[in-house]
């Protein structure tokens, strides 16, 4: 959830099983389940997170990210840990530590602050200036014209 150029939005979702966390790049959705259960055997594409609260803080322990899904070269021993804690009406603290020996001599860990925004998600979808894409699109709507 490292903040890029722009859809950084993201959304909180919590249900009496489960914390939805839903990015507005790329909208990605993890679900989290918040029942105790153990991680799974299996990788994912965003990692088995397993997530439970630690006072006020939302904390999230993901492992068994899928090979192709590596962040920055890692591999199965990759371990993410995130803490999303409210520190001001609008403002969450979102702190979270990587580990990998295959890639890092040792853990190291970021934070920064996620402000609240009334806006809209957005739908993250590449069209802009495609011109293959949108002679697609406008071609096959045409042709469907026709048929009706």
């Amino acid at each position: 959830m490292l903040p890029g150029v722009y859809n950084n939005n993201v959304q909180f979702v919590q249900t009496r099983d489960a914390v939805v966390i839903l990015n507005e790049m790329i909208h990605d959705a993890r679900i989290v389940p918040m029942d105790g259960r153990p991680h799974g055997l299996v990788p994912r594409w965003m990692g088995d997170a397993r997530g439970r609260w630690e006072g006020a803080t939302l904390v999230v322990d993901t492992v068994g990210l899928a090979d192709k899904a590596s962040f920055r070269g890692s591999d199965d021993r990759f371990h993410l840990v995130e803490r999303f804690t409210r520190v001001a009406a609008d403002t969450i603290e979102y702190r979270f530590t990587v580990e990998d020996p295959t890639v890092w001599t040792r853990s190291w860990s970021a934070s920064f602050p996620m402000t609240r925004s009334d806006g809209p998600l957005f739908e993250y979808a590449c069209h802009e200036g495609n011109a293959r894409s949108m002679e697609g699109i406008l071609k096959g709507a045409r042709t469907q014209d026709t048929i009706r």
